[in-house]
């Protein structure tokens, strides 16, 4: 068999050009297209990745966020709840105390009221010891109820002990003012004047007497001079039984 030269280099010329043209207008496209491809998958997967870190971190800071807010909210909670005791306890311990001044008050009140009821009770009982005392005296003497407490008040000033008699005396010497003596009732002129008399007499003096009636000295008389005081009453005795009586009573 016969080989023909020319047409085996003419097929070799066409198919050189064939390659060359396929690597020129087909892979040469084809080639670049796949790289512009891949770089394009390659840019979308560095974005991708880019904002999975982005999308990584804005979840790690909302986590963060909402677990300060948690530790905001309980640390609020906890604080609402330290403020919400101390002010239930400071609202009762301040109704205790306002509790507490009332039954003071209230307490206080009761006092009053009873050392008032038991005033008056004293000096309606004194009263009625007053008119009984004048008219059993009428009765049973010759002397009035005045002339007997006058009686007894002079004589006390005659048993002052010295000391006592002393500070007296000196009182009544120094007092600018006029001696004053008080009784439950007006004294008669002539008991008046015993008294003033018996206090010359006692005190060696000249003594200035102003007489003024006191329906709080029960049944009673009493001297003042320069805040010296002596003197006698019924309201003593009924002092003295009070006492006992509210002894009694408390011991009930």
């Amino acid at each position: 068999m016969l080989i023909d030269w020319f047409t085996v280099g003419a097929q070799a010329l066409n198919f050189l050009v064939l390659v060359w043209a396929l690597k020129h207008f087909l892979y040469k496209p084809i080639l670049d297209a796949i790289d512009a491809r891949e770089k394009g998958i390659a840019a979308r997967l560095a974005d991708a990745d880019a904002k999975t870190k982005d999308a990584q971190k804005l979840r790690t800071d909302f986590e963060g966020k909402n677990k300060a807010f948690d530790d905001q909210r309980t640390a609020l909670l906890s604080k609402a709840t330290d403020d919400a005791k101390t002010e239930h306890d400071r609202l009762l311990d301040e109704a205790h105390k306002e509790a507490d001044g009332l039954r003071t008050a209230q307490a206080a009140a009761l006092k009053n009221d009873q050392a008032r009821l038991g005033k008056e009770i004293t000096q309606a009982a004194a009263g009625e010891v007053f008119a009984i005392a004048r008219r059993t005296l009428a009765d049973l003497a010759t002397a009035s109820l005045e002339e007997r407490i006058g009686a007894v008040f002079t004589h006390r000033l005659g048993e002052m002990d010295g000391r006592a008699k002393e500070t007296l005396g000196a009182a009544l010497r120094n007092s600018k003012d006029p001696a004053l003596v008080q009784s439950a009732f007006d004294l008669p002129a002539a008991q008046q004047a015993t008294i003033r008399n018996a206090l010359n007499e006692t005190f060696s003096a000249d003594v200035r007497v102003r007489f003024e009636a006191a329906p709080d000295k029960i049944c009673g008389i009493e001297l003042t001079a320069d805040g010296q005081k002596i003197g006698w009453s019924i309201a003593e005795y009924l002092t003295s039984l009070d006492s006992k009586v509210e002894a009694l009573l408390d011991a009930k």
